[in-house]
């Protein structure tokens, strides 16, 4: 039976799978059916990238409400595939609230690679994008160490502020001002193959990609929205590198 308490946890893990990554289309049908195991008689569940809104109709004729807003996202497929594997556990065994509040506690903990291991990824990500865009040896090498450095400052930055625009902004320009200089002094060589390395990653492609998703499955305003946010995002990473070229000017050739 429905209660309150347990409508509570069921949308804590709607809202962790669409903060993981997950599609919009994925979180209302994974709240639906869970909804539907506890005997729900009708279930409605509107998302978008900021809220998710549950309504149930119980076999007694109660109506519960709940909504929940939703302010941050972060990439974590491993959370997102613990979340599934409960979604479907809880569909099959319909456990207590307290289960359920338990498990979600513990995928709640998230499970961090070391910094070093993070800092090595980024490198090597943005090196290797520059080595697929045709640049040499000590591009990739100036790419791959202004990539460790990016990691940092996006880091930094947002312990500062957490406005993905703001921070895409700021990194953006510290990757252009350090290819700028790298290059200027003879380390690097080609200062459109050692950005667009790094400029690859903050690109939002998981967020472009979902929309895409959401659009098809027939989500059109939650796949609208997540659209726009990811160009705007897009557009934050070129008005970084814009103002590096207003700085310095013709010193790019």
């Amino acid at each position: 039976m429905l209660t309150k308490e347990l409508l509570s946890y069921i949308l804590d893990i709607g809202e962790q799978m669409l903060v993981s990554g997950a599609e919009v289309n994925r979180v209302e049908d994974s709240i639906s059916r869970i909804c539907k195991a506890y005997d729900a008689k009708r279930v409605d569940v509107f998302t978008i990238t900021s809220s998710i809104v549950v309504s149930i109709q119980l076999k007694s004729g109660n109506t519960l409400t709940q909504t929940r807003r939703v302010l941050k996202y972060s990439t974590d497929f491993d959370k997102l595939d613990r979340l599934n594997n409960l979604s479907y556990y809880v569909c099959k065994h319909t456990p207590d609230a307290e289960y359920l509040r338990n498990e979600i506690e513990k995928i709640g903990i998230t499970r961090l690679y070391d910094s070093v291991v993070q800092y090595l990824v980024y490198g090597m990500i943005a090196g290797s994008f520059t080595i697929f865009y045709g640049g040499d040896l000590n591009d990739v090498a100036v790419s791959a160490a202004i990539g460790m450095i990016l990691k940092l400052a996006i880091t930094f930055i947002q312990r500062v502020d957490k406005n993905v625009f703001f921070v895409n902004i700021l990194c953006s320009f510290v990757v252009g001002v350090l290819g700028f200089l790298l290059v200027r002094i003879g380390i690097g060589h080609s200062f459109d193959k050692i950005a667009i390395g790094n400029i690859m990653l903050l690109i939002p492609g998981l967020a472009l990609t979902n929309s895409i998703r959401d659009i098809i499955s027939g989500d059109t305003i939650a796949g609208l929205l997540r659209l726009s946010e990811a160009i705007l995002v897009a557009l934050s990473i070129s008005f970084g590198f814009g103002l590096v070229s207003v700085f310095v000017g013709g010193m790019l050739k």
